[in-house]
């Protein structure tokens, strides 16, 4: 029995099986297939934070694949009520799954040690693997390769950057980062990525500019995330030279394609000629996102896993 807290808990070679059945059924789905892999499995998914593609994907893609989703708010106490041993041990009596959305990553970690279930993070303030595993397929259905090519981040260092370079590590891609000095990552978090990641290729620049001089997709999420709204204002002064603009796409190379884990604020990080340009792959990424967790579903689940 396995758990998705960070890709560090998966493989490149368990990656490309997660992509493989995730390419199976999304090609199969478009042919009007919906293959039930999961007849009868019940997802519980037990959210702290407000959510459109995180629940809405992992709602869709269950049901796809023959089981069932229950959304778990408030009313089941969770935290409140009793000790997350009980929690999880009686949740793992009722579903075969569990997908969390909290705003501390040791609520995950802690879950995941509690039950006999697995557990998978739907985003965590320290980690958003499902994101990072929707962001690279969708740089492979691109490009048709992963291996050698470079990712430009632009903007924050935060848990989806930190997951999109946990993934490009163990694919065999390039990571620069274009950030402020005071919002990049320390130098003990860079030593972790080293630590867990195959062979990390990892750059940091000042001039956004030079971090997408060879990058095949430029990549940037909002200034401000949930949780650092006291900080907005300040946030916004200091990421302006950062934003996603026109000039900033047209300083990579032909093809580059830009990508947002969304949502977005237009004309803050991204403007809306780049988001809704031919180089937008934003939407594609974001469908992406079901058809990658259906993957790590029937993975994790034991469906295709041996195949």
């Amino acid at each position: 029995m396995r758990h998705l807290i960070t890709l560090a808990d998966v493989t490149a070679s368990e990656i490309e099986t997660i992509f493989a059945i995730t390419e199976d059924l999304k090609t199969k789905l478009a042919q009007g297939i919906r293959e039930p892999l999961l007849p009868s499995r019940m997802l519980a998914m037990l959210f702290e934070k407000q959510s459109l593609r995180t629940r809405v994907s992992f709602e869709t893609g269950m049901v796809q694949l023959g089981g069932a989703a229950m959304y778990l708010g408030d009313e089941v106490g969770f935290g409140k009520r009793e000790s997350m041993a009980d929690f999880g041990g009686v949740i793992s009596e009722y579903v075969d799954v569990v997908v969390m959305r909290t705003k501390s990553h040791q609520t995950v970690v802690d879950m995941a040690a509690n039950c006999t279930i697995p557990v998978i993070n739907g985003l965590t303030d320290f980690s958003h693997p499902c994101q990072a595993l929707a962001d690279i397929y969708t740089i492979r259905e691109t490009f048709g390769d992963l291996k050698g090519r470079t990712v430009a981040w632009v903007g924050d260092a935060n848990n989806v950057a930190r997951s999109l370079i946990l993934a490009c590590g163990r694919v065999g891609m390039k990571v620069t980062m274009a950030t402020p000095e005071k919002y990049r990552f320390s130098d003990e978090e860079i030593a972790w990525l080293h630590e867990n990641t195959d062979d990390l290729s990892l750059e940091v620049f000042d001039d956004p500019k030079e971090a997408v001089a060879d990058a095949c997709a430029i990549y940037t999420d909002v200034w401000a995330s949930m949780g650092q709204e006291s900080e907005r204002a300040v946030r916004i002064a200091d990421f302006t030279p950062y934003q996603v603009n026109e000039s900033l796409m047209a300083a990579a190379p032909e093809g580059c394609i830009f990508l947002h884990c969304l949502p977005a604020r237009r004309g803050e990080e991204v403007t809306d000629a780049v988001i809704d340009s031919p180089a937008s792959r934003v939407i594609q990424q974001a469908g992406n996102r079901m058809h990658a967790q259906k993957g790590v579903l029937a993975w994790l689940l034991g469906s295709k896993g041996d195949e």
